[in-house]
Order: structure tokens, then C-alpha cells, then sequence
């Protein structure tokens, strides 16, 4: 009981969308797919070191989004608590170049476990940094993130582990400003940029999957995605002294994964 208090408590800790003038962007739709391949290994019981290469694609599997390595420390206090760390090198594809990346996460999951039923509340932290050029009055080159998954897994049907799960993701820092809007001038007036302390919910994701135990030492993961986004889409000189315009970009974007892992 204690534990699942734990879990309802964390559950409703998370940051309230913020609002603001803007016109939203007509619903833009796309499918992508994730293809990874991990390594788990076990230093000591409950301490393990991962290592995992995934690819990503976009616009309908015509374009290679990224490809990305990661190296992370996971740690298992109890039966309840885990705990961990990556950093993830990311080679993306942006609109004329190929563009590296760098990110840390941390996280922490809280389990509860009922019958053959796992109830997890993962929270992780995420900072990551842009090296593109880019105009820092629409866009921070050093964004931070706040993930919240809740998932529920089914354990027993011998190797085959169905799980559904509910993410929101919330961005700590972005670009804030104010303005005064004028109907009949159909423009902004009074711009001042506020720095980095926006704080909104920008996506929804909610996943159905299921892991296939192969052998005792590797498994396949097998789901999709349904990513809900609405980012602020904001135009300034690069000076940050005009704003141009300011609306709310929409995305629907299902996506199919399949990952492999190899524990030793």
C-alpha cells in the first residue's frame, strides 16, 4: 500500500500546460518507425551497464531522422526503485546538413507489483544541446524536459509480456516573451523577449507493445506509438527585438518500433 501511495502521489506531480496567445497550424500527420539494437551487462546484482544503437525514420519512411548511440548505468535499490543515467549521441538530419547532438538523461522508476500485473512510474529529466546554427530568440540551444510514463505490464503468458503505457512530456525551458496582439494591424507590438522559462505540456504519447522473451539472454520489443505534439512556433528578427508571427504547431505522428536486447 505504501508503495502504490508512492506511485499515486508522483502520478499527479507534473507541470500544468501554460497558455498564451497564437493561432494554431493546420494538423500535420506523418508515420516513423524505430529499429534498435541494446547490450545489458550485468557488473553486479542489480548494477548494469546498457548500450544501445537505434535508427529512426520520418515522413512516411522516406527520410532517415537519426541515428543514435547511447551508454548508461542503471542501479536497482529494491524491489521498487531503480534508478539511472545515459548520454546519447544523436547524428540527425535537418533541412540541408547532418547535424550532431548530445543528451543526458536521468530518471528514476517506482514499481508496484500485483499478482502477475506491474504498475511502473518512470520520471526522467532530459538535457539536451543543439550545435546548429540557430536563432536563440525562437529556439533554446540547451533544452530541458521533464518525461512522465505510467505503465502497466502483464507477466503471465510464459515468455510474452503485453504492456500499455501513457507518456507526457513537458518542456522546462523554452523561449518566453510577451506582446500585445492587434486584431485589426494583424500584428504583434510591444515584443520583449523573457529568456528560457516557458514551461508547457508539448506531447501526449500513449503506446501498446509486447516483449518476447527468446532465450535468457535476449528479447524483442515489439510496439507502437501514437505521439500527439503542439509546440510554439515562434518567428523573431535575430535580434529579438520583433516577433513576425507566433502560432501553435499541431503533429499526429504513429510509429512502429522493434527493438532487440542482448543481457550477458
Amino acid at each position: 500500500m505504501k508503495r502504490f501511495l508512492i506511485l499515486a502521489a508522483l502520478a499527479l506531480i507534473l507541470p500544468l500546460a501554460a497558455s498564451a496567445q497564437g493561432t494554431s497550424d493546420p494538423l500535420e500527420k506523418d508515420f516513423a518507425t524505430r529499429t534498435s539494437l541494446a547490450l545489458d551487462y550485468r557488473i553486479v546484482k542489480g548494477f548494469h551497464l546498457e548500450a544501445a544503437y537505434e535508427l529512426r525514420t520520418e515522413n512516411n519512411l522516406s527520410k532517415i531522422d537519426r541515428h543514435q548511440a547511447s551508454l548508461g548505468l542503471s542501479y536497482k535499490f529494491t524491489d521498487w526503485l531503480k534508478a539511472g543515467a545515459d548520454y546519447i549521441f544523436i547524428y540527425r538530419q535537418g533541412a540541408s546538413a547532418w547535424e550532431p547532438r548530445h543528451r543526458a538523461d536521468a530518471y528514476l522508476t517506482f514499481d508496484y507489483k500485483f499478482g502477475f500485473w506491474r504498475l511502473s512510474l518512470r520520471e526522467q529529466l532530459r538535457y539536451t544541446h543543439k550545435t546548429q546554427d540557430l536563432n536563440p530568440y525562437q529556439e533554446n540551444r540547451n533544452p530541458l524536459t521533464l518525461k512522465s510514463r505510467l505503465k502497466l505490464q502483464y507477466k503471465g503468458w510464459l515468455n510474452l509480456e503485453p504492456y500499455a503505457a501513457f507518456e507526457v512530456r513537458n518542456t522546462l525551458n523554452a523561449p518566453s516573451f510577451t506582446a500585445d496582439w492587434n486584431d485589426v494591424a494583424k500584428s504583434y507590438s510591444n515584443y520583449e523577449f523573457l529568456g528560457y522559462k516557458d514551461i508547457y505540456i508539448n506531447r501526449l504519447r500513449g503506446t501498446l507493445g509486447i516483449e518476447w522473451t527468446l532465450s535468457p539472454h535476449s528479447a524483442l520489443d515489439i510496439y507502437t506509438h501514437l505521439d500527439s505534439c503542439r509546440d510554439k512556433d515562434i518567428d523573431t528578427n535575430k535580434k529579438g527585438t520583433k516577433l513576425k508571427s507566433f502560432t501553435w504547431s499541431r503533429t499526429l505522428i504513429p510509429t512502429f518500433g522493434l527493438g532487440y536486447t542482448f543481457s550477458f
